[in-house]
């Protein structure tokens, strides 16, 4: 089903997934904080995620003037419709644990 590849274009990768999941938990989060919450990543392939996903409309990147110039990233309204997706990816992640370790 093309729908279907479509959807893997834009989530394909090690780190996409991990990085939506760390921004629905949180309406805005920096660099640093979802470099902390996206464990093993490198600054320069979390940059490299975050751009894609700003290009295809997921997050928004928002600039806020202080000094230094912090910025902020958040879930779009198109980037919130993934976060019944994500719910449901960890559930699974739980159950699919539970029968292969059996606890």
């Amino acid at each position: 089903m093309r729908t279907v590849q479509d959807a893997m274009d834009v989530l394909n990768g090690k780190w996409k997934i991990a990085i939506i999941s760390a921004l629905c938990c949180f309406t805005k989060r920096r660099f640093s904080d979802i470099l902390t919450d996206v464990v093993g990543i490198s600054n320069r392939m979390l940059s490299k995620e975050l751009k894609e996903l700003e290009v295809n409309q997921i997050i928004k990147r928002t600039l806020v003037d202080t000094q230094p110039i912090t910025v902020h990233y958040e879930l779009t309204e198109h980037g919130k419709t993934l976060q019944p997706l994500i719910e449901g990816l960890a559930a699974w992640g739980v159950v699919h644990h539970k029968q292969i370790v059996g606890k």
